[in-house]
């Protein structure tokens, strides 16, 4: 690994934690199969355990060189967790060198297979919290610094389970922050409900983790609010698991993306990367999270935070904007690859 120069950092949870814009999530790092777009293609060296801890290692030293400092898993990443707190420890990375971020409330049930029939399961009950906190500890040790909730939604009953917040609550004392990962149509309204949690009087939650990006950007006033309100704010899914790249061959896509096209020849740069800086143009928006699985897509990615987002790009942005319903049910459709 070299010496970086680490990318520009911000506050985070009201100036709790500091931040690089760019962020690296381990979603298609840390498990065989998952639903961008073309993910299949990524792993000509296989996908045994050993190739892809080699890979999320590759991945995981690309972003340190480049200055990433923000890194996320989840129980439900297969290895993922396993993997990046097996590297932090490999390459000796103090813990105030990084901010590491992981969620629970989902079991990965996949058994390292693509074809399986569900590759995880949701359950936000105290039990499953309990458990997988031991888990996220053995794996990420001192250097977890966010836990989130994993998809908290309205009918999980995970926003009025006071046991919940209480068990939550008492880590949150332990210096950890804590926060909750939003999906769904209904992110806005879930998040509106989730900034009235308390404990003991005490708001529980620092930061929130959403989807945004420029075919679904209906979160951005929620999230606005969020960031007025103090919460660190996460964006994932940039670039819609893979469509916002050059890996969406789908043609209606393809008639209304043309002006994001234009914008990124003639910024010599892929697709991906306006697409990236769309989100790293939201005022809002403290870290964006790359969901790369390889080097190439990584440093890909990184291109966007040296492009400038201006009047075309946001006229773009309105073009391409689908309707919140829509684009969770073509997300709904993508395959496990």
């Amino acid at each position: 690994m070299t010496v970086p120069t680490p990318l520009p950092k911000r506050p985070f949870a009201n100036g709790r934690r500091q931040v690089t814009r760019l962020g690296l999530g381990l979603a298609a790092l840390g498990r065989p199969g998952y639903i961008n777009l073309g993910h299949a293609n990524d792993y000509a060296d296989g996908r045994s355990v050993e190739a892809m801890q080699q890979r999320a290692f590759a991945v995981l030293d690309a972003a340190w060189d480049a200055g990433v400092r923000y890194f996320d898993a989840a129980r439900s990443y297969g290895r993922g967790e396993a993997f990046l707190g097996a590297w932090l420890a490999a390459r000796q990375i103090p813990p105030d060198a990084v901010t590491v971020a992981s969620k629970w409330g989902y079991t990965y049930t996949a058994d390292w297979r693509v074809d399986a029939d569900k590759h995880e399961v949701k359950d936000h009950r105290l039990p499953v919290l309990e458990r997988q906190w031991q888990e996220t500890g053995a794996n990420l040790g001192g250097w977890l610094d966010l836990y989130q909730i994993h998809s908290a939604t309205f009918d999980s009953g995970v926003l009025e389970a006071a046991d919940v917040h209480t068990a939550l609550a008492r880590i949150k004392d332990r210096g950890v922050l804590i926060g909750l990962t939003l999906s769904g149509p209904d992110q806005a309204a879930v998040l509106e409900c989730a900034l009235a949690v308390e404990v003991d009087g005490v708001p529980l939650f620092d930061a929130v983790q959403a989807t945004w990006n420029l075919l679904e950007p209906s979160a951005g006033p929620a999230l606005a609010a969020a960031h007025a309100a103090g919460l660190g704010v996460v964006i994932k899914e940039a670039l819609a698991n893979g469509r916002l790249t050059s890996r969406n061959t789908d043609p209606d896509f393809s008639a209304t993306s043309r002006m994001l096209a234009d914008l990124a020849q003639e910024r010599n740069v892929g697709i991906d990367s306006m697409a990236l800086a769309g989100a790293l143009a939201q005022p809002w928006a403290d870290v964006v999270l790359s969901g790369a699985a390889t080097t190439a897509q990584l440093r890909s990615n990184l291109k966007a935070a040296a492009l400038d987002w201006d009047d075309r790009a946001a006229d773009m942005a309105q073009a391409l904007a689908e309707p919140p319903d829509a684009y969770w049910h073509t997300r709904s459709t993508l395959a496990w690859n």
